[in-house]
């Protein structure tokens, strides 16, 4: 948008009820208690009129920031000019030099307008002290906390310089923490004494500031609580600064629970980090299936438009039920006297939706490996498994409700009966559930071998299967044959390959971080198809919960996604033995 042209006078002066439109930041206290906000004395000649007088803007910043109106009345303290961010209207612009301290360069004839349409938060800003497992966990945890600021005590840093050497994810993370301090502090003109702006570096979505414990801080803490170990120098520090900032809200914030057990035990704000958590609920996770109402047919029976294309009916269905459904949801309706209906939405447009009817995989014909499936939420599954237009299919139950077998069915099949696929890739996140045996010998393939009792449980189950069912090669297949079309892969040595043409099977996927996920998924090349299945009832991943596992982040990010799907397994298919003791143990 062109600016205005420029003003007949040399400078045009607000009077200082104009600047009642400035709109003043949420902050009003300063961190450090040497630091105040001062009023700018009179001109230079004495003058006590208003054109004369400076007009005093209190920020968030705990420097000076002053704005002058008279064009010959110097700054204090001028500094290098920085262009401000360009605006819808000419403003009154000013000339930063990074320690907060601004003078007018630019004047305007109407009242200043803030730069920003959005509205501001309720509620004063808060003070939120990272404890290091944060930092760890996720190294962006620090533009995640919106308008309010962040303090990081001495020992925060000390512990993180111990946490970055190693090839563990938390090294990552620690080396990655590193450099974002290192990029904000060095920001053109960012004073570390003084706070360092968090959206100096492109983060806009963070509108606080980062401080670091500058100078020691006077806290006393219970005799019986060690003085020299880390998590209470936290502590004593929480304690400083919620004395020192009274009555601002200091919060410590960990991932560490007994941590936060003795901050409220001492009364202290403590929470979790919740910014990483896909769901704060696990039971809120979309399990890819939803049941019709038991009026479906009554309101949307005279509207339905059917057609047979091929093995499959296709129905076209509107009303209030539409807004609902996603693409690759299955739907189903099943009441007496009323014909059922079991279909996945194929297609949405505006304020309708396409039904396409499934293929029953539960009959002997239309068996997979010699495989049929024993409940509703299994031949979902396998209709997904067998789709060739459905690129990442993901999988959750409790044990024994069929998800190895069913993916290694299906892609026993598409990799030797069908040549959909080259072979197929597994690999599993290695946690285990007690303590560790140690080294193990043998290439990788050997060195994953004791993980993967699952794939061979399940690959003596389908090669003692009847081969009739399974086509030429299910007859002639062996158990060689078979395993020398599936390869065992580390995920450690996943980063930079590529796969194409590959059946990937990611098992206990639930132990994986959202990025790690990330890392496995992003090695899709053309052709391929990945599966993701695991218990989020099982999860033995330290910080991992069932809200902010990569399972859960995957499921929630590609719900809707035309080429994938999902299915919550809800019955357990493996004994009578196992299904009662998932219910009382």
């Amino acid at each position: 948008m062109p600016l205005p042209p420029a003003p007949s006078r040399r400078a045009a002066l607000l009077a200082p009820e104009d600047y009642d439109a400035v709109a003043r930041p949420r902050h009003t206290q300063d961190l450090l208690p040497d630091v105040a906000l001062k009023a700018e004395p009179a001109s230079r000649g004495g003058r006590k009129s208003e054109r004369s007088q400076a007009a005093v803007v209190e920020l968030a910043a705990p420097a000076l920031i002053q704005v002058e109106t008279k064009s010959r009345t110097p700054a204090r303290a001028p500094a290098p000019a920085v262009a401000p961010a360009p605006a819808a209207r000419r403003t009154t612009s000013t000339r930063s030099n990074g320690a907060g301290k601004t003078a007018a360069t630019g004047v305007a004839t109407a009242p200043v307008a803030t730069r920003s349409k959005k509205a501001a938060p309720q509620g004063p800003a808060k003070l939120f002290v990272l404890d290091t497992n944060v930092l760890l966990h996720d190294p962006t945890s620090l533009f995640r906390f919106e308008e309010h600021d962040i303090f990081l005590p001495m020992i925060v840093l000390e512990e993180l310089d111990g946490h970055k050497k190693g090839m563990t994810e938390v090294a990552r993370n620690g080396r990655q923490t590193s450099r974002t301090l290192d990029a904000l502090a060095g920001v053109q003109g960012a004073d570390i004494a003084h706070g360092l702006k968090l959206d100096s570096t492109g983060q806009r979505a963070a509108g606080g500031y980062l401080f670091f414990q500058t100078v020691p801080l006077d806290y006393s803490l219970p005799t019986s609580l060690p003085q020299g170990k880390a998590d209470n120098q936290i502590l004593g520090v929480v304690e400083a600064l919620r004395k020192l900032h009274a009555p601002r809200e200091v919060v410590l914030v960990s991932k560490d629970i007994n941590m936060r057990v003795k901050a409220r035990a001492l009364g202290l704000n403590a929470e979790d980090y919740q910014n990483d958590k896909t769901l704060e609920d696990g039971d809120l996770l979309y399990s890819g299936v939803l049941a019709l109402p038991a009026d479906f047919w009554v309101k949307s029976g005279k509207n339905v438009e059917s057609w047979q294309s091929g093995a499959h009916t296709y129905y076209r269905i509107g009303g209030p039920i539409v807004p609902q459904l996603l693409i690759n949801q299955f739907v189903y309706f099943e009441a007496p006297g009323e014909p059922s209906l079991f279909a996945r939405v194929s297609e949405i447009r505006e304020k309708t939706a396409v039904l396409q009817t499934l293929k029953d995989y539960g009959s002997a014909k239309h068996a997979v490996w010699g495989v049929t499936t024993r409940n509703r939420e299994q031949n979902y599954a396998m209709n997904l498994l067998m789709d060739p237009e459905v690129d990442f299919v993901t999988l959750t139950g409790t044990a024994g409700t069929g998800k190895t077998l069913l993916a290694l069915a299906a892609g026993l099949t598409q990799v030797l009966d069908d040549r959909r696929y080259t072979e197929i890739i597994m690999t599993r996140a290695t946690v285990s559930v007690g303590e560790d045996i140690g080294f193990l010998p043998g290439t990788e393939e050997e060195k994953m071998g004791p993980w993967m009792g699952a794939l061979d449980d399940n690959l003596e189950f389908l090669a003692k299967g009847d081969g009739g069912n399974a086509g030429e090669w299910g007859r002639a297949a062996t158990n060689e044959l078979i395993r020398s079309r599936i390869k065992i892969k580390s995920m450690n040595f996943m980063r930079g390959r590529t796969f194409l043409n590959k059946y990937v099977i990611i098992d206990e996927a639930q132990n994986l971080t959202p990025k790690q996920m990330k890392t496995l998924i992003t090695r899709a090349g053309p052709g391929t198809k990945i599966i993701c299945m695991g218990n989020l009832a099982q999860i033995d991943t330290p910080y991992l919960t069932e809200g902010s596992s990569g399972l859960t982040y995957a499921v929630d990010r590609f719900k809707g996604w035309p080429h994938s799907g999902h299915i919550t397994l809800a019955r357990g298919e493996r004994s009578r033995l196992a299904d009662f003791a998932s219910e009382v143990l």
